[in-house]
């Protein structure tokens, strides 16, 4: 199956959904390349950035679901195939 680059970028700005972001995330680790997380405690938010090489199905779905979750908003940003 074709598989697309992409990142996906998300603010945390519930804390308690860390958690189940987390969760959320290890279900994916198979197509995760990497994550950096940047808490801003001035602002009470975290923001995190993940790259992923996954087919475009899963990075919707991925992106879907965290969208869904309180206090957590994504973005997902594809490479030029």
């Amino acid at each position: 199956m074709e598989t697309r680059v992409a990142v996906i970028s998300i603010i945390v700005t519930k804390s308690d959904q860390v958690d189940v972001l987390n969760d959320l995330l290890h279900e994916y680790s198979d197509y995760i390349l990497g994550r950096m997380g940047v808490p801003y405690r001035e602002k009470n938010l975290n923001i995190i950035s993940i790259a992923i090489d996954a087919p475009m199905d899963r990075i919707n779905s991925l992106s879907g679901a965290l969208g869904r979750l309180d206090g957590v908003n994504a973005k997902v940003t594809y490479a030029k195939s």
